[in-house]
């Protein structure tokens, strides 16, 4: 899983699988999910993020994960 957020569009997507998309239904305003060719959710985008998630915090429970942080 892979969080990517683009601050010129003030947008957050969320790459849930690594499976290109062949499907977007908007679920609710600003928010978009992705599906696959199996009907899998594999992505999800939010527009105008920073009004919709908090941002400055990440909490991971018990996932079994390797950190890594990217900044560009």
């Amino acid at each position: 899983m892979k969080l990517s957020y683009h601050l010129d569009t003030d947008s957050l997507y969320i790459d849930l699988l690594e499976t290109p998309s062949v499907e977007s239904r908007e679920i609710s305003e600003g928010v978009v999910l992705d599906y696959d060719a199996a009907g899998h959710v594999m992505g999800i985008d939010i527009d105008n993020a920073s009004r919709k998630v908090a941002l400055n915090k990440l909490t991971l429970n018990k996932l079994p994960v390797i950190l890594q942080t990217i900044t560009a």
